[in-house]
């Protein structure tokens, strides 16, 4: 057994000195330029536990659409749009002038998501593929970016929000809902919400919890510059505390 522990040993030292010696090896490249997050991150799709029927008997979409004041002719980017719950109730109420852009990074969804927009003939909608890192949006597009209960799944939150804002028009805002409770049980702190938008230059103008979202709503616009990805300061607790 004596050479086989030894090859072992030897296995274990090599494997570690390559791990180690880059430290975001497990991280896209695209986002090794952006701080890591330090907080663990929700499995992708607990936003469709409930069912449609469900969330339109709380009225969860007409009081998130409300609060955002969606109407006709706005423009909105639905990010993590899954099945497409949101989607279609923004298409209704931006109307034809307005335009909904839908946005996710799982192949199967997107493809069922484009199904359903044919089938329900929404014209006002296009479909787009982001990354984890980067939903992709064209610069100065939208009135409205919606992350609702997605947010705690995206594991390289800087580099998402850095590449998010420039897609905002001139007073456009990001809405966000999710859940008061441990990222890693499809939730995010509200805390730490704060501190990661604040991180990459936006500023929160409304906080409100309501029981028809199982959890709370927050709007937020771009404040400043855009900072620097190596500038950006990462917060390293779950309260929010921005590291230094």
């Amino acid at each position: 057994m004596r050479p086989l522990a030894a090859a072992l040993l030897t296995l274990l030292a090599l494997t570690g000195c390559t791990a180690g010696s880059d430290p975001d090896a497990d991280r896209p490249a695209t986002a090794r330029e952006f701080p890591r997050a330090w907080r663990p991150v929700s499995a992708l799709g607990g936003k469709e536990a409930a069912s449609e029927d469900q969330r339109d008997n709380l009225g969860e979409a007409e009081v998130v659409m409300d609060l955002a004041n969606i109407g006709a002719g706005t423009t909105v980017a639905d990010i993590g749009a899954g099945e497409g719950y949101y989607t279609v109730r923004l298409a209704e109420r931006v109307g034809a002038k307005g335009r909904v852009l839908a946005e996710d990074i799982d192949p199967g969804a997107i493809k069922r998501l484009g199904e359903r927009v044919v089938r329900e003939r929404l014209d006002n909608v296009s479909i787009k593929t982001g990354t984890p890192d980067d939903p992709r949006l064209p610069d100065n597009s939208f009135d409205r970016i919606f992350l609702v209960h997605m947010y705690h799944e995206v594991g390289e939150p800087y580099a998402f929000l850095w590449r998010l804002r420039p897609a905002l028009r001139a007073g456009g805002q990001v809405i966000v809902v999710d859940a008061d409770r441990p990222t890693d049980q499809h939730g995010m702190p509200p805390a730490l919400l704060f501190c990661e938008f604040q991180a990459v230059g936006f500023r929160l103008v409304e906080f409100v919890r309501k029981p028809e979202l199982k959890g709370y709503y927050a709007q937020f616009e771009a404040s400043g510059d855009r900072p620097d990805p190596a500038a950006i300061k990462p917060c390293n607790t779950a309260k929010g505390k921005t590291g230094t």
